[in-house]
């Protein structure tokens, strides 16, 4: 249980720490996006990079769960809940900030991308720390 535990959070502090450093890499390499930014008036392409930075940081959850919890459809698929439970609320307060295709694409993806992240992960255990958490 612990390691599950353990694997879940730090699936979820990938997301955010991967996710982060994307935006900030984007708003200091894009400065039209940087431009933008605080108000959220992107364009598509801006849109669109926000959903890959999402779908990579979502992806990443799944596989950073899966690498150091015992790999099941629960752990595959709790990062991707618990991420819905968070951004629902967030993307209610914003539903007229962005297209209803963005919301949408957004969220019905954060489930099945961390059972994805989180079937590859399960190929890849991390023993030593496995043995350390148990």
């Amino acid at each position: 249980m612990a390691r599950t535990t353990f694997g879940v959070v730090a699936g979820l502090a990938a997301w955010v720490t991967l996710a982060s450093l994307a935006g900030g890499i984007m708003r200091g390499a894009w400065p039209e996006y940087a431009s933008v930014a605080d108000a959220m008036t992107f364009t598509l392409p801006m849109l669109l990079a926000r959903l890959a930075i999402g779908a990579l940081a979502t992806l990443a959850a799944g596989l950073v769960t899966a690498v150091i919890a015992r790999p099941s459809l629960i752990v595959k698929l709790m990062p991707g809940a618990l991420l819905l439970v968070v951004f629902i609320p967030i993307h209610f307060m914003l539903w007229d900030k962005f297209p209803v295709w963005y919301h949408l694409t957004f969220l019905v993806s954060l489930v099945p991308l961390t059972y994805v992240g989180g079937k590859i992960g399960e190929a890849r255990p991390l023993m030593p720390l496995q043995t350390a958490v148990d």
